[in-house]
């Protein structure tokens, strides 16, 4: 599935877990530490410095532009310690996060319920990942440098949908799958 950022409440309802899909258009990078002040932010009734409504964030610090290069490696970071920091950013309109390992029950429920959906980028892929990359510059928090939030603009960057808003969860169902062979 190709997609475009913005993505709809349509585009979500059409990911299904184990879908390949390809988006085009802008990624905002963030890890633990953007996060975190993202939400003290929020907890302050300061306003954000990105507007996610519709938009994507991927798990990764990118490494410093090889010379002609947007961006270095830009691999995806372990999800799950974003999960305390998901549900604030999902309610200001974040619909799709993207990272690699799976995430925690309470997240999965929050995302159902928030309408949106968790994709996983491959990990070790990071040089490969970058060549999707056309434009890169960063637009909050460039003290945290790798960790600061980074606007990317890319064209079909692949993932793959891991928990979509109708309960598919590819990690528990290829589990499964697995634990079904005989040895």
């Amino acid at each position: 599935m190709k997609l475009h950022t913005p993505i709809t409440e349509q585009n979500i309802y059409d990911m299904k877990a184990g879908e390949i899909v390809y988006l085009s258009g802008t990624l905002y990078t963030g890890r633990d530490s953007a996060h975190k002040r993202m939400v003290e932010s929020l907890e302050e009734g300061k306003k954000l410095p990105v507007d996610f409504h519709g938009q994507a964030i991927y798990y990764t610090g990118p490494t410093p532009a090889k010379e002609n290069r947007p961006i270095g490696s830009c691999g995806p970071t372990s999800s799950y310690r974003m999960d305390a920091y998901s549900l604030p950013l999902m309610k200001q309109g974040l619909k799709v996060m993207i990272g690699k390992g799976d995430r925690s029950d309470e997240f999965i429920k929050d995302m159902i319920e928030q309408k949106a959906v968790y994709l996983q980028a491959v990990g070790g892929a990071g040089a490969l990942l970058s060549r999707k990359v056309i434009k890169s510059e960063v637009v909050a928090y460039a003290d945290l440098v790798a960790e600061a939030i980074y606007k990317l603009e890319v064209i079909d960057f692949p993932a793959i949908v891991t928990y979509d808003i109708h309960g598919g969860n590819l990690i528990a169902d290829e589990i499964k799958k697995y634990n079904q062979i005989k040895v």
